[in-house]
C-alpha cells in the first residue's frame, strides 16, 4: 500500500514512512493511493468478531508491506486490553432506530484512545525495527493530548511535546495531560487558541531543517494512522445495526473533521452509508461550509464543548482532495487562499458531490445544556457536551426513520462535570483514574504564540 499527498508534490510513501512523517513534505496530508475494498460478504463476516480482531481485519490492507503486516492482531489485542468495557465500543439504544456508540471506555475516557493506543504501539514497532528515535509534536483542543501522552509516555525512542491553548480546555482535560510524570512528556500551554497551536505545529513541520534535525513526527489526525484506526468503529457500529444489508447514518460531533473523515473512508471501502451528519458548536465553520460552499474562518469562541473550538478543520483537506478528483494543484490553491485570506469557495460540482453524503447542524451552549437536561430527564442517560451536539444534530437531520442512526459519544461526561451538573442538577461521578488527576502535581510551560520560543524550548528539552 502506497500513500500520496493531498497537494500532489510529495513522493508516494509506504505506511511506515507515512506513520513517522505525519505531514507530507509539501504540507499536504497523506491518503491511500487507492481505497481498499471490502465486499458485502466481507462486511457480513465482520459481525461476529470481537473489537480487536475486527480492528486487525479492517486495518490490514493499509499496512501491506509494513513491518506491522504480520503483527496487527497482537498489536490490537494489546491496544484494547486496558479498555474498561468488555465490548470496547458498546452501543446504547436511545430511541427508535437510534443508537449511541460509546467511545469513552479507554484510558483517557475519550474517543482519541481508539486510535492512539494503536498508534503508540505502531511507533514502538517501527522505531525498533529501524533503530531510530523521533520527536512528536502535537496540538490539542482537549482530548488528543492526553490520549497521545498516555500512548507514548516512558517510551525510550520518543519525546512528545503537546501544545494546548492556555485556559481553553476543561480542568480535567488539562490535568490529564499535565499530571503525567514521565521524562519524555512535555506540556506547553500556548497563549492563544487551538488554531494558533495547530498553526505552530504545521510551521515546525514546514521548517525542513528543524524537521530533519529533530526527526519530527505527528500524532494529530493529520497523521494517517490516526484516521486508519478510527475507521474500525464505523464498521463495528454499522455491523451491529444490520449493515451491509441496509444503509446506516452517522451523527458525529467534530471540529477538525478527522473523526468523520474516518467514517467517509469506511464508506469508500464499501460500507453502505446513507449520510454523515456533522455536529458543530458555536464554532460552526463546517456547518456553514455545507450550507454555503464557502470555507470561511471566524474568531474561535470558547464553549462548553472545547474539543470542537476550532476554525481551521485540517482534515477537511482530505475530503476536498477526493471531491476535486484528487487534483493536488487545486487543493494547494484552496489551501494557499485560505492561509492568505481565511476563506475559499469550493467549485459547485465538488460541493454538490459532498452534499450527497454530508450535512451539518449546529448547537450553541444554551441549546447544549437544554438538550443534555432533556435527554437525562427522558431516559436517565448522561451526555457530555460534545456527544450532546452529535446526538442533537442527528435528530435534526430529517432522515428517513427507517435508516438506523448512530451518534458518536466521544467523551465521558465526568470530563466536563461543571457543564453536566449545570444541565442535569447532578455532578457526574468520576472514574478513579480521573479523580486521581486532582491529587497530582501539574507540569507544564506557558509560552506566548511565538514560533521561535517554541523551537528553542523543543531543542533544549529533546533527548539526544
Amino acid at each position: 500500500m502506497r500513500y500520496v499527498s493531498t497537494r500532489g508534490r510529495a513522493p508516494a510513501l509506504g505506511f511506515d514512512d507515512v506513520l513517522l512523517a505525519g505531514l507530507a513534505a509539501d504540507g499536504g496530508l497523506y491518503v491511500p493511493e487507492t481505497w481498499p475494498q471490502f465486499s458485502a460478504a466481507d462486511f457480513a463476516s465482520f459481525a461476529g468478531l470481537d473489537y480487536p480482531r475486527l480492528a486487525a481485519k479492517v486495518m490490514a490492507p493499509f499496512v501491506k508491506g509494513s513491518v506491522l503486516e504480520h503483527k496487527l492482531e497482537d498489536l490490537t489485542r494489546r491496544a484494547y486490553a486496558n479498555f474498561t468495557h468488555t465490548a470496547v465500543a458498546p452501543m446504547v439504544q436511545t430511541g427508535a432506530n437510534e443508537w449511541l456508540l460509546e467511545l469513552f471506555h479507554g484510558p483517557t475516557l475519550a474517543f482519541k484512545d481508539f486510535a492512539l493506543q494503536c498508534v503508540g504501539l505502531m511507533f514502538d514497532e517501527v522505531l525498533k525495527a529501524r533503530g531510530a528515535r523521533i520527536t512528536i509534536v502535537g496540538a490539542t483542543s482537549g482530548d488528543t493530548g492526553s490520549a497521545a501522552i498516555e500512548a507514548t509516555k516512558n517510551k525510550d525512542a520518543i519525546d512528545i511535546f503537546i501544545l494546548h491553548p492556555a485556559g481553553r480546555t476543561s480542568d480535567v482535560q488539562r490535568r490529564q495531560m499535565t499530571t503525567v510524570d514521565a521524562k519524555n512528556v512535555h506540556n506547553i500551554a500556548v497563549e492563544g487558541t487551538f488554531d494558533d497551536c495547530q498553526n505552530m505545529v504545521k510551521a515546525l513541520f514546514a521548517d525542513t531543517k528543524f524537521r530533519g534535525e529533530l526527526r519530527l513526527s505527528a500524532v494529530n489526525s493529520i497523521n494517517w494512522a490516526r484516521i486508519m484506526a478510527q475507521i474500525v468503529y464505523y464498521v463495528w457500529a454499522a455491523a451491529h445495526v444490520g449493515a451491509p444489508q441496509r444503509k446506516v447514518a452517522f451523527a458525529v460531533p467534530t471540529g477538525n473533521f478527522g473523526n468523520v473523515f474516518a467514517g467517509y473512508a469506511a464508506s469508500r471501502m464499501g460500507l453502505p452509508v446513507a449520510r454523515f451528519i456533522v455536529g458543530s458548536n458555536a464554532n460552526d465553520i463546517l456547518t456553514r461550509y455545507f450550507e454555503t460552499g464557502a470555507m470561511t474562518a471566524a474568531g474561535v469562541v470558547p464553549t462548553l464543548s472545547p474539543s470542537m473550538d476550532i476554525q481551521i478543520s485540517s482534515n477537511f483537506e482530505r475530503l476536498l482532495f477526493e471531491a476535486v478528483s484528487r487534483d493536488g494543484a487545486a487543493v494547494t490553491r484552496h489551501m494557499d487562499q485560505f492561509k492568505q485570506s481565511g476563506s475559499y469557495t469550493v467549485e459547485p460540482k465538488a460541493h454538490a458531490a459532498m452534499l450527497t453524503l454530508f450535512s451539518g447542524h449546529r448547537l450553541d451552549d444554551a441549546g447544549t445544556l437544554k438538550f443534555i437536561g432533556e435527554v437525562h430527564k427522558a431516559s436517565g442517560y448522561v451526555l457530555d457536551p460534545h456527544s450532546a451536539v452529535g446526538l442533537y444534530a442527528g435528530r435534526e437531520a430529517g432522515l428517513d426513520s427507517a435508516i438506523p442512526r448512530i451518534a458518536l459519544a466521544t467523551a465521558h461526561p465526568a470530563k466536563f462535570p461543571d457543564a453536566v451538573e449545570k444541565a442535569t442538577g447532578t455532578r457526574p461521578s468520576a472514574p478513579q483514574a480521573l479523580a486521581e488527576v486532582f491529587h497530582r502535581s501539574e507540569r507544564f510551560t506557558t509560552l506566548p504564540n511565538d514560533l521561535d520560543q517554541l523551537r528553542r524550548l523543543i531543542r533544549d528539552r529533546v533527548s539526544h
